[in-house]
């Protein structure tokens, strides 16, 4: 069964837009669109990143977004997707207030906010 969450997605390329919008939850899914991920977890919300980053360019605004957020990592790269976390580590709509970080942070207005 397809269960679709809103996800906070954030390009490396600073030219690709940063966007919230449903996206199919499971794994598998998240896997063979962006490869192997690793989860990084922060209270009510959870951030996917590339298991194995070498090669990839360096994710400025995502790293922007963690330090932001009271997490320091050395690097972050590839795409970043956030999604928010709910008991028993079920999946849910990225949190309101960290769409609404990003759209201060990056100076955008991403339409899935008023979904949240």
């Amino acid at each position: 069964m397809m269960r679709k969450c809103i996800a906070l997605v954030i390009p490396a390329r600073l030219s690709d837009r940063v966007t919230a919008n449903l996206q199919d939850v499971r794994h598998g899914t998240l896997e063979a669109l962006y490869g192997q991920l690793d989860c990084i977890v922060s209270g009510d919300w959870q951030v996917y990143l590339r298991a194995d980053s070498r090669n990839l360019r360096p994710n400025v605004r995502a790293g922007q977004l963690l330090r932001e957020t009271g997490l320091y990592l050395p690097e972050i790269a590839g795409t970043a997707i956030y999604r928010g976390r709910a008991e028993h580590g079920w999946d849910t709509d990225a949190p309101t207030y960290l769409i609404r970080l990003a759209e201060k942070l990056f100076d955008i207005r991403l339409d899935a906010a008023e979904l949240v």
